[in-house]
């Protein structure tokens, strides 16, 4: 079965950094586009950044300058570095990515668990 799984939530302080990753785990035969989403109290589940598989990039207006997504297809992981953060950056951070388990299976979407980030003094 695979999963996707995140790290590297916490608490931080205004202007600091976090690096969250989101590993693969189980029989993947392939990944295509993988991407960082957030969904802070209250609001709507949003697109934050996303890398695809040949690494071209795209960046949330938000968070531009200050995020950077990456990847490593060897590891079938996701990285996304957030420098200079701001309390509006506070939200459960999920990974999505689409996979395919197999050469013959369909593109699937996975979700990670997702992950608390929360920046406050």
């Amino acid at each position: 079965q695979v999963q996707f799984v995140e790290s590297g939530g916490g608490l931080v302080q205004p202007g600091g950094s976090l690096r969250l990753s989101c590993a693969a785990s189980g029989s993947i035969f392939s990944i295509l586009a993988m991407g960082w989403y957030r969904q802070a109290p209250g609001k709507e589940r949003e697109l934050v950044a996303s890398i695809s598989s040949s690494g071209g990039t795209y960046y949330a207006d938000s968070v531009k300058g200050r995020f950077t997504i990456s990847r490593d297809n060897a590891k079938n992981t996701v990285h996304l570095q957030m420098n200079s953060l701001k309390s509006e950056d506070t939200a459960v951070y999920y990974c999505n990515t689409g996979a395919k388990s197999t050469p013959a299976s369909g593109i699937r979407i996975y979700w990670g668990q997702g992950t608390q980030v929360t920046v406050s003094s």
